[in-house]
């Protein structure tokens, strides 16, 4: 079996790129990701794949010749590499053996007028778990706004742990968010003012927006949300905030919560 050894290949070089820059990645409409749980929420979300990298060790265990037998029917390209390879491409310290580049995901808007935006998140850890809340609360669409940092960035797509693959996300103006949500009711987190979030009515066409964790919101947000449009946690004494990602699970899951509907609290009735 033939399998790329150089770090000088031109494919080799090509992913590297993809992984550095942002601007190489949008660009070309390209990102990357890998490991084998990422890699399993990828084969789930059937997606097409431009480029499947993995190595012989990897494929050697039952969980890496089952996730490459459903990928490579998906793949342009399936490419064996040497350990010594997959350490260059990779983002990771220590990666697993697999990595996919693909097209970035342009998926419609789901049901129920649920949206959220993360304004000026610059930390990738943080946006990837806010995508991953996003996906497991049932958001329909996630806007991310100049000044957010960018959602294919390697960290924030191995955070989102296949949120990529399954939320509709994506860069905007906020003219264009503007347009987008209009006709829903705008909340934004705010740490000190607001209506408690357990008194929000999150039932119908709503849109959060959480600010993100050095200078919060900025003035478009809250030109959106208006006067009136603040939610807040409330904390104990001498507690000022919550990281953005912590915030935005907080909010989130109980939008989510209140959107089920009373079943919910019924079903989840402790068990005597």
């Amino acid at each position: 079996m033939a399998k790329i050894t150089s770090l000088q290949n031109d494919r080799v070089r090509r992913v590297q790129a993809l992984q550095r820059s942002t601007r190489r990645r949008l660009r070309e409409g390209l990102m990357v990701a890998e490991g084998l749980r990422l890699l399993q929420e990828l084969a789930r979300a059937e997606l097409p794949i431009s480029q499947l990298f993995w190595t012989p060790e990897f494929a050697a265990e039952d969980a890496g010749r089952a996730v490459l037998a459903t990928l490579e029917t998906r793949s342009e390209a399936s490419i064996a590499v040497s350990p010594e390879v997959m350490a260059a491409i990779a983002d990771t310290e220590t990666p697993q053996g697999i990595l996919a580049v693909l097209p970035i995901p342009t998926l419609p808007p789901r049901a129920g007028s649920f949206g959220l935006i993360p304004d000026g998140v610059r930390d990738p850890g943080n946006l990837g778990t806010m995508l991953r809340t996003a996906w497991a609360t049932g958001v329909s669409r996630v806007w991310l706004p100049p000044g957010t940092v960018d959602f294919t960035n390697p960290k924030v797509v191995r955070a989102g742990m296949g949120a990529h693959f399954c939320v509709p996300m994506a860069k905007a103006t906020w003219e264009q968010i503007a347009a987008d949500i209009a006709g829903t009711s705008v909340w934004l987190a705010e740490a000190e003012r607001g209506t408690p979030y357990d008194a929000v009515d999150w039932r119908g066409p709503v849109t959060l927006i959480v600010g993100g964790e050095a200078e919060g919101a900025g003035p478009e947000a809250r030109a959106l949300a208006g006067a009136a449009g603040y939610v807040t946690i409330p904390m104990a004494e001498g507690v000022d905030s919550l990281n953005a990602a912590m915030a935005a699970a907080v909010l989130l899951f109980d939008a989510a919560r209140q959107r089920r509907g009373n079943s919910a609290r019924h079903n989840n009735a402790p068990v005597e």
